[in-house]
């Protein structure tokens, strides 16, 4: 029986360009074939669908008795020529009356072979009638398409085709990633000196990841490399439709520019579909299906407008803690912002946006103190991007700047355990700077702009926002102004009025029947009271605010009532009550993600570890909880009520263990990676990189690390040492990140360096 058609591909489809990457995704697609009749590649334009469709075919012809055949839609505009364009890759010639799709049927039926059809997504429809019948009537043909939308055929198995790997801002070797050894290749063509180099590897790293490894995208702005380096090329993607406009001229005319085959995915969609990628383009990275529907405001189901632009691979799906969210690839968000402004609706949409991430602050505030808050926790932090598009608008519009103002100060314990005191500093600096001086919102804003430059120690700029605060008529704001002049008295030391103060701050609390408010001042009076000489009195403040907190399932005020424990029992009652409350603020701190809490207990830990004379833990937690502070912008040495205790306490265990043992217990814990060293501090020591080195070995690194080093020494790549010693690339990765780290070495020919050196000593 003679073959479907010759194996080869056509004159366009030939490799005359190296293939990159997709390793994986070709061994999964592979293994689908293997199993489904119908395997369609769908994702959005420019993402590399057809190359890796071309790459398939090649490389699975044998496994098909008689051959494949590549049909490719790009240039056919009629539906009903379908079947024909199949018929002419197959060789077949009108002999017949029979309907042309009858005559490709009865060529295939008997046949074992691969058809791939490439481009459906114009001619879905025709595209999807034609496999439905190859499906039903030709039992040994396997069908692989690519489509930016699905056929919705029966059986279909979709396999959506991710961008290409890039880098992520932390990485050593970029150069190991996909999207960027597809641009070192397409640059290196256009300028053939071109090098991925110590001097431009960040900036290499930073333009594929601007990209998002969308391939088209990549190859477009390695064209550019003939006039400007990859940092200026970077720097001009503000408006990347304009710049990447420089494919090849036998390319087909959709991809010569990325503004070319977003307008052709842009074609495919009904005129409501293009009416909700336009107003969804006003979100700042991922959106949910409320906000949608608030933002869009279309008539009719924005659900199922959603449904065609996910099936078109404008958008994409993803699931968080049970809820759908969506996104798009910058390019498509910028295309469709260009549309909304186009449009004449953006004031109205972009002002929709503003009002619906307003009342998202506002209902995080009412349901901050209770259960719920680990819900509005997630969710604030999923949508920070668009809380600051939104800041951002009413800062922008004139005589909004109000909103943003109580936006902005709703949020203010969200900013705080996410580590952002600063950026909300930003943000209430310049809200305040144009709302009126007699505006009711000012007194509140002041007090939480306040409160977020005590958190950073800067006492000046918090007693000034404090005094103006205090000269404006403050309703419902006395109670947080009272609270914030207390804890600007407690981290200055002045317990005696920072007692005084929260006294004070408390009863107004309990007045107005605000409990969320009354735990802060508490735990200001309990550590004031324990410094002040009363134990007994500042235990029954601890125990108050646990019977105010446990109930509700608060966590964010439940971990400071945890703290306030830990720090009365660590400084003057019992470090075994101190060390486990510790304990408990750091699982409650990781299940909300806040670092500035987890910092606050890991230091209290510490002081508990060293009164009950683990004097070595406690370096190495230390050193876990100096890389916290760093990474919330603090420092315990900057406010004389943290620095007093902590340096009492590092003194001591410094005595008990001598200066270098100390230290060395100290970097070990700064060193270690996040996840490592909480689970160290928690106890989980299977997990955790064993702290110090043990007496008898003269390096810190563990026996895996030793091994990879020396694997790097002999000028392995991260992908090579992954395939010698059969891990992942993100292991070999993290390996040689912890290596870095440990020996305080920069790059690579340092780790060389290094393992020569001690070569040297063994030898």
């Amino acid at each position: 029986m003679s073959g479907v058609a010759r194996p080869a591909l056509p004159a366009g489809l030939m490799e005359v360009t190296s293939y990159v990457g997709r390793r994986g995704e070709h061994a999964e697609v592979r293994r689908l074939l293997g199993s489904a009749r119908l395997v369609t590649l769908a994702g959005p334009g420019g993402v590399g669908k057809t190359r890796l469709a071309a790459r398939l075919l090649s490389d699975s012809v044998k496994a098909f008795q008689d051959g494949a055949v590549f049909v490719g839609f790009a240039e056919l505009r009629d539906p009903a020529l379908v079947p024909a364009l199949v018929a002419d890759r197959l060789g077949l010639h009108d002999r017949s009356d029979e309907p042309t799709l009858r005559t490709v049927i009865a060529h295939l039926r008997e046949r074992a072979a691969l058809l791939v059809l490439d481009n459906c997504e114009h001619l879905v429809d025709a595209c999807a009638e034609l496999v439905q019948a190859v499906l039903l009537e030709c039992p040994d043909v396997v069908v692989l398409t690519t489509s930016r939308q699905s056929l919705g055929v029966q059986g279909e198995q979709v396999f959506p085709v991710p961008p290409l790997r890039v880098p992520e801002e932390d990485v050593v070797e970029p150069a190991d990633y996909d999207g960027v050894q597809l641009f070192l290749d397409r640059a290196s063509a256009v300028v053939p000196s071109f090098r991925v180099s110590s001097d431009n590897s960040a900036d290499v790293a930073r333009l594929c990841r601007r990209l998002e490894g969308l391939p088209l995208a990549i190859e477009l702005a390695a064209a550019r490399i003939r006039s400007l380096s990859p940092r200026q090329i970077t720097e001009r993607l503000t408006r990347r439709l304009e710049l990447l406009t420089s494919g090849p001229r036998t390319a087909p005319e959709r991809q010569q520019t990325l503004r070319a085959t977003i307008e052709w995915s842009h074609q495919l969609c009904s005129e409501a579909e293009q009416r909700v990628w336009q107003r969804v383009s006003v979100f700042a990275g991922s959106f949910d299906l409320d906000a949608a529907e608030f933002v869009c405001a279309e008539p009719g189901s924005v659900l199922d407008l959603i449904d065609g632009l996910l099936d078109k691979s404008v958008l994409v799906r993803d699931e968080h803690s049970g809820v759908a969210r969506y996104r798009m690839l910058e390019t498509l968000r910028e295309f469709g912002y260009e549309q909304l402004e186009r449009s004449g609706d953006l004031p109205a949409v972009a002002r929709r946006h503003r009002d619906w991430f307003d009342r998202i602050t506002r209902t995080a505030e009412a349901q901050w103190f209770s259960a719920h808050q680990i819900v509005w926790v997630d969710r604030l932090r999923r949508d920070h991007a668009n809380l600051r598009a939104a800041l951002e608008w009413s800062l922008s519009e004139p005589g909004e700047a109000p909103v943003a103002l109580r936006m902005a100060a709703r949020v203010n314990e969200y900013w705080t355990l996410r580590g952002s005191c600063m950026e909300s500093r930003r943000w209430l600096d310049r809200a305040l700077a144009v709302t009126p001086a007699d505006h009711p919102d000012r007194a509140l804003a002041l007090s939480v702009d306040a409160i977020h430059a005590l958190w950073l120690f800067d006492v000046e700029v918090a007693e000034a926002r404090l005094a103006e605060a205090r000269r404006l008529p403050s309703g419902p704001a006395s109670t947080h102004i009272a609270l914030v002049r207390g804890l600007s008295a407690m981290l200055q030391g002045r317990f005696a009025e920072a007692a005084e103060l929260a006294t004070s701050a408390v009863a107004a609390c309990r007045a107005q029947g605000d409990v969320r408010r009354e735990v802060h001042p508490l735990f200001i009076l309990a550590v004031s009271t324990a410094v002040l000489g009363d134990l007994a009195g500042a235990r029954r403040v601890v125990r108050g605010m646990l019977a105010l907190t446990e109930p509700v399932g608060d966590a964010y005020y439940h971990t400071m009532s945890l703290y306030a424990q830990a720090v009365v029992e660590s400084l003057y009652g019992d470090p075994a009550v101190a060390r486990q409350a510790a304990l408990a603020g750091v699982r409650a701190n990781l299940a909300i993600g806040s670092r500035f809490g987890a910092a606050h207990h890991v230091e209290a830990l510490a002081w508990a570890c060293t009164c009950q004379g683990e004097h070595e833990r406690a370096a190495t937690l230390f050193g876990i909880a100096g890389r916290l502070w760093g990474l919330v912008g603090m420092s315990p040495e900057a406010a004389p009520s943290l620095s007093v205790p902590h340096l009492h306490h590092l003194h001591i265990s410094t005595k008990e263990l001598g200066v270098d043992s100390f230290d060395e217990a100290r970097a070990t814990g700064r060193a270690l990676p996040e996840n490592q060293a909480m689970a160290y501090v928690l106890d989980e020591q299977s997990a955790a990189v064993p702290p110090p080195a043990k007496p008898g070995t003269d390096h810190p690194l563990t026996a895996r690390e030793l091994e990879i080093a020396g694997l790097v020494a002999q000028g392995l790549s991260n992908r090579e040492i992954a395939t010698r010693l059969v891990i992942s690339l993100r292991t070999a990765e993290t390996h040689v990140q912890h290596i870095l780290t440990k020996l305080d070495t920069s790059n690579r020919t340092q780790i060389a360096r290094w393992v020569a050196a001690r070569d040297r000593r063994r030898t």
